[in-house]
């Protein structure tokens, strides 16, 4: 993404409602890779509203979150109220110099480096890194799914740590494949950010994690000052990331409905990557698809640069579903 094209996101309903104001309600947000079954809540008590967050509600989901991320014991891991204000401070923590990103992906690593002042440029492949200070690889990728190695991210680290660099891996759409995150190796001079709100279906909870170094995690824990995650995020973060049977029913049953979604999308162009909860559709027509999708209440995201492309997020019911398939086959 050049420094010229506009960051647009995801799950803007007040946008699509200006674009398209006679279009039914309710719109539906295919827009985003939020799983659209979220975790069911649990009940709270009215204490989590009333008081500060206890140092044993963040010590209790640290640790659930250190195992359902499989952290090393020696590994630091920081809790923040959702990733991107982790994305926003770590160039402010890291001496300037050259930041590459595997790219096209999401805008607002590269936004954020370059707001710190680092020299910023989008990299291909891993090998044009070059004599970059910094990588970051958001794995899987976002909007296309392309998966690195875990060996292939362990090999960039080592010749990072040679030159005192540092890897920055955004894991945010890792947690319905496991096998390739590298947080249980975490090889020295990495950062690993993980999401919550997208697997369990709960982005407004606001919640977010970095791993990595026991030294970067303390300036960022410094840089976030005191209670940065709320009381009852807290608690609800600990109990979904210490249900493992919830996970791996959603996983199996998001995974059922992507291949679903796949059916559907043949109808408007060739599907081209994506993970679990989103898929990336590539097809001339895909200016038109979203003007037709928009007029109909259903909103995906296209992107600034790259008009051939869509990105569909899955419906969260059968209405949902049934009002997508209309589209495609009233064409």
């Amino acid at each position: 993404m050049s420094e010229a094209e506009p960051l647009w996101h995801g799950g803007d309903l007040g946008e699509t409602r200006r674009l398209f104001p006679a279009a039914p309600e309710p719109r539906i947000d295919l827009s985003t890779g939020i799983n659209p079954v979220p975790y069911p809540l649990p009940a709270l008590p009215a204490s989590l509203w009333q008081r500060l967050p206890a140092a044993a509600d963040e010590e209790a989901l640290l640790a659930a979150a250190r195992q359902a991320y499989r952290v090393p014991h020696r590994a630091g891991i920081v809790a923040a109220p959702g990733t991107q204000i982790l994305i926003d401070l770590l160039p402010r923590l890291v001496p300037q110099g050259i930041c590459a990103v595997l790219g096209p992906t999401y805008g607002e690593h590269a936004a954020a480096w370059g707001r710190a002042g680092h020299a910023v440029r989008e990299i291909a492949t891993p090998d044009e890194a070059g004599d970059a200070t910094v990588i970051v690889v958001v794995n899987p990728n976002n909007p296309d799914g392309r998966v690195v190695p875990p060996e292939a991210l362990a090999a960039l680290a080592a010749g990072l740590a040679r030159r005192d660099g540092l890897l920055v891996v955004d894991e945010a759409f890792a947690d319905f494949t496991p096998t390739i995150s590298l947080v249980p190796q975490l090889p020295p001079a990495t950062l690993v950010l993980r999401s919550f709100g997208k697997t369990y279906g709960l982005a407004g909870l606001r919640l977010g994690f970095a791993i990595g170094d026991p030294a970067l995690a303390t300036r960022l824990t410094q840089a976030l000052g005191r209670w940065p995650v709320a009381g009852p995020t807290l608690a609800i973060g600990a109990a979904a990331l210490d249900d493992s049977a919830w996970l791996a029913a959603a996983r199996q049953d998001r995974a059922g409905d992507a291949a679903r979604l796949d059916d559907l999308l043949a109808g408007i162009g060739t599907v081209v990557g994506g993970t679990i909860l989103y898929r990336l559709v590539e097809t001339p027509e895909a200016p038109a698809w979203f003007a037709r999708l928009g007029a109909a209440g259903l909103h995906v995201r296209r992107f600034a640069g790259r008009p051939h492309l869509l990105r569909f997020g899955l419906p969260g019911d059968e209405d949902g579903w049934r009002r997508l398939a209309a589209v495609v086959a009233s064409r």
